[in-house]
């Protein structure tokens, strides 16, 4: 029962993903890399984005613990204690966006002509009547993960996904009134989804005292939520911000870069991060019961796995990067020079995913150990520094990219050695440096179909799966770490 539950829920995380990629591809076509284009990019992602940062990943980090130890009625009391200060805390924030919406456009889309500016800052008050929805979704999504209802999880991004993507495609044949129309079809998407959520929560209470008016305990102290929203929210800031900065390059260049970073950010969610999320249960029973091999084991094979499949992602988009982005983005008022950006600038963004595949099995580590602080002071430093070079003056895409591999990496210096002295023995140096030379060897073959567009993308394509199935098969064939990884 538990394979098949689980079966379905990664076929609806794929559905999502798939469907999310569907929704970038009708704004590519529709809007290809306008103003208009950056304007709508910017309203459909920033309420789930404040969400992402400011609660979603926090409330699963503080309530989830909580609840494993509260009865169904205390749950539900919490439950609504805390929606009543998400509620109020989104509206706040909401005013506070459509009264600043001007510097804010200065910052999140600095590079839109003046005659978009009003459309964007109506797109601003769209995103913040739709960003108390946003925020409550993310209280009821860690709700459903309390109760290991992840079929209910994923559908609702499904829901959401979809009236996006019919949205768009009316409003593409309204380009005078897309604003308004988008905004809409984003309203009716943050509301669907909540209904949905709110229809998959289960409504019935134990009969205890637990369950009586009042009953709800204290929530957790101010300075534990704090560090759940700096641990949750700050991974997430990183190619917000990068994009933001990217932003100011002028027209376009906002949706640009981010059509490039979604060809990272599939394989990064879809792999690397999944790898992390199915290890975590093993590491962590591993160092609860203080067993040094099954913890070594444990850690060396996560490590192994996702190092070898972001190797393999790098290598398909290195090679790939062109005719993926022209499979993906390459339709309607898509301009091919816009989408040989997107490609490059994507190819440069894949090497990204050999430190995020570090940190992702990194942190799981550290978060059970309860030392997540390492990580925090480290993905801040990246972001201050991120931040330096957008004052500077720095806003090309192709130079962000290559910087947010740099601090990346940075970041992963620093999460492998706050896991110890142990973090030698955790870290399968022989199944790593095989993935990493074939990747190598692939980059320096496949350096001109980066720059450029190759004249046939359905071979681009079978090339690029050539690639990262040869990078996974090198690592199997020559790593005992990956065959054991591969065998779990």
């Amino acid at each position: 029962m538990f394979l098949k539950a689980g079966a379905l829920s990664l076929a609806l995380l794929l559905a999502s993903r798939l469907l999310g990629l569907l929704r970038e591809s009708a704004q590519a076509a529709a809007f290809g890399t306008s103003g208009l284009a950056d304007v709508v990019v910017l309203m459909l992602t920033l309420p789930d984005w404040l969400a992402g940062v400011l609660a979603a990943g926090a409330l699963g980090y503080v309530l989830l613990p909580a609840w494993s130890a509260q009865t169904p009625g205390q749950v539900v009391a919490t439950q609504r204690k805390v929606a009543v200060g998400l509620i109020g805390g989104g509206v706040l924030l909401a005013l506070m966006l459509v009264l600043l919406r001007g510097p804010a456009l200065d910052w999140l889309a600095g590079g839109l002509p003046a005659p978009m500016r009003p459309a964007a800052a109506g797109a601003l008050v769209w995103s913040a009547v739709a960003l108390p929805a946003a925020l409550l979704a993310g209280l009821w999504t860690t709700r459903l993960q309390h109760e290991r209802d992840f079929t209910g999880m994923y559908s609702a991004n499904l829901v959401v996904n979809a009236v996006v993507i019919a949205a768009i495609l009316w409003a593409a044949m309204r380009p005078g009134n897309a604003v308004p129309w988008l905004g809409a079809g984003l309203l009716a998407a943050m509301f669907l989804r909540l209904g949905w959520l709110h229809w998959r929560t289960p409504r019935d209470i134990s009969a205890d005292e637990s369950a009586e008016p009042g009953a709800a305990p204290p929530l957790p102290l101010p300075q534990i939520w704090l560090w759940a929203v700096l641990s949750a929210g700050l991974p997430l800031a990183l190619p917000f911000v990068a994009r933001s900065i990217a932003s100011q390059a002028g027209e376009g260049a906002l949706a640009t870069f981010n059509y490039a970073w979604k060809l990272v950010e599939l394989p990064l969610i879809l792999a690397i991060q999944l790898i992390a999320t199915l290890a975590f249960p093993g590491i962590a029973k591993a160092l609860a019961a203080g067993d040094a091999a099954a913890t070594t084991r444990a850690v060396r094979t996560a490590i192994s796995l996702a190092w070898a499949l972001a190797c393999a992602a790098a290598a398909a988009l290195l090679v790939g990067a062109p005719a993926i982005a022209q499979l993906l983005f390459g339709w309607g008022r898509m301009e091919p020079q816009a989408l040989g950006r997107v490609a490059h600038w994507g190819g440069l963004g894949a090497w990204s995913l050999l430190p995020q595949a570090l940190i992702a099995v990194a942190l799981t580590v550290l978060a059970a150990r309860g030392r997540m602080r390492v990580a925090v002071a480290a993905y801040a430093l990246a972001l201050a520094l991120l931040l330096a070079y957008g004052v500077w003056g720095g806003s090309d895409g192709a130079r962000l990219m290559v910087l947010l591999n740099v601090l990346l990496g940075g970041v992963a210096a620093a999460v492998i050695a706050g896991l110890g002295s142990q973090a030698r023995a955790w870290v399968p140096w022989r199944s790593m440096a095989i993935s990493l030379a074939c990747l190598l060897a692939i980059a320096a073959l496949a350096l001109p179909s980066v720059l450029g567009q190759p004249a046939n993308p359905w071979a681009g394509l079978l090339l690029a799966g050539l690639g990262g199935l040869l990078v996974v098969g090198a690592t199997w064939w020559g790593s005992g770490d990956m065959r054991s990884a591969l065998t779990r």
